[in-house]
């Protein structure tokens, strides 16, 4: 399996969390939204503007800065 950031997924593509190469911060709230390591997301949307992932039924955005900064497992 390869390691690629989450932004090189297509929609519909399901992933797991692999890593979080953010800030403190930014790592943090990514935790309390749920996007922990190892938690399994949907790529809803992934085109022109922020990513949307859909994680335990809610859809999250994510702005594509930080969404470059996570890395899944297809």
């Amino acid at each position: 399996m390869e390691t690629i950031t989450l932004t090189k997924l297509n929609s519909g593509k399901k992933c797991r969390i692999k890593k979080i190469n953010a800030g403190m911060k930014a790592t943090k709230r990514l935790y309390e939204l749920g996007l922990n390591t190892g938690s399994k997301i949907e790529v809803v949307k992934n085109d022109i503007g922020p990513v949307i992932v859909s994680i335990y039924g809610n859809k999250i955005a994510l702005g594509r800065g930080l969404a470059e900064k996570i890395y899944v497992v297809s």
